[in-house]
């Protein structure tokens, strides 16, 4: 053979090798690259920076959370960006699109709802961190937290995840990772140190969340208080008003035996039973003003108790971003 010709073939040969080395590179580099794309010249708007440092975010976590480019958005953009709420069952407001291609916050205003953006930041960053799991880590982490769901107290996050079991159930594990990350705070050991490399104080985290489920969670415990006590007054006043009936059924009898008495001319008779009879009067007008105050106190309760529930409506209205304002003609 040539040397000539042998020269182009291992020339040839060389540039395959080559091709497909570089098509490794590429493929096992795939997402340093697709990371490097999306955070070159990238600046985190001051909010979205401000959410990471109050989250405690690791530059680990950070990573993620800014490949995602994060944005706060009001309702229009929010609902554009995240149809149905991403599909959230939860009440962190957010949606994480996967793979790597975008984190969308809804903007609450509310100071009595401090702390739902920064929880939903970090809910939807653990999302983009799910996606990046080996098949081996993510087998880890899914019977780390099967394992504590077993055994999970909170009703809350039960009815939760109840309810992902039948809308989503391929996504529960999913779910689990962020919103076990989120709004748990003790955890067993093992996700605890698995947790602490995307937050330096995941208590903080909790605490956020804490924070604003609390602006629910205190006027729905005020509001079974105030039934509860709205239960108890409507049994007396019943009670007292059974009683009052049965007072008047005897003062009326007795003023139509007083009256006979009087028409038949026994003064006598009529004149001992009168006292008797005004003490029976004055017993009723007093237990009759019980009742009304009892009444009036009644009213007072139902009133304070539905003015807490229109807050507590109010404020469910300012996590949902489907409500518009609707304007007169």
């Amino acid at each position: 053979m040539p040397a000539q010709k042998r020269s182009r073939r291992l020339g040839s040969l060389l540039a395959l090798l080559f091709t497909v080395a570089l098509a490794a590179v590429i493929y096992t580099q795939r997402q340093a690259i697709y990371d490097y794309s999306r955070l070159y010249n990238y600046q985190a708007p001051d909010k979205v920076a401000a959410i990471a440092t109050a989250t405690t975010m690791t530059d680990k976590a950070k990573h993620v959370f800014y490949v995602n480019r994060p944005e706060l958005q009001g309702k229009d953009s929010f609902n554009q960006s995240c149809p149905d709420n991403g599909g959230e069952q939860t009440i962190v407001l957010g949606c994480y699109q996967s793979p790597q291609a975008g984190i969308y916050l809804f903007k609450v205003d509310d100071p009595e709802l401090k702390g739902v953006e920064e929880v939903t930041a970090a809910h939807e960053m653990l999302h983009g961190v799910y996606d990046r799991l080996s098949t081996s880590e993510r087998q880890r982490i899914d019977g780390l937290l099967q394992d504590y769901y077993v055994n999970l107290q909170d009703e809350r996050l039960k009815t939760i995840f109840e309810a992902y079991k039948k809308s989503e159930p391929n996504d529960l594990p999913n779910e689990m990772h962020s919103i076990f990350g989120t709004e748990v705070a003790n955890l067993p050991p093992a996700l605890e140190s698995y947790y602490k490399q995307y937050f330096s104080d995941r208590q903080k985290v909790v605490m956020f969340a804490s924070q604003y489920q609390g602006a629910f969670s205190s006027r729905k415990d005020a509001i079974a208080q105030y039934d509860a006590q709205l239960q108890s007054l409507k049994i007396s006043i019943e009670a007292s008003q059974t009683q009052l009936e049965d007072q008047s059924q005897s003062i009326t009898t007795q003023r139509q035996e007083l009256n006979r008495l009087l028409a038949n001319g026994d003064t006598a008779s009529y004149n001992s039973q009168v006292d008797s009879f005004n003490a029976k009067v004055r017993q009723y007008n007093a237990s009759l003003a019980e009742v009304k105050l009892q009444i009036n106190q009644y009213n007072d309760v139902v009133e304070k108790r539905n003015a807490l529930a229109v807050e507590t409506q109010n404020l469910a209205q300012q996590l949902n971003s489907r409500l518009q304002t609707q304007t007169a003609q």
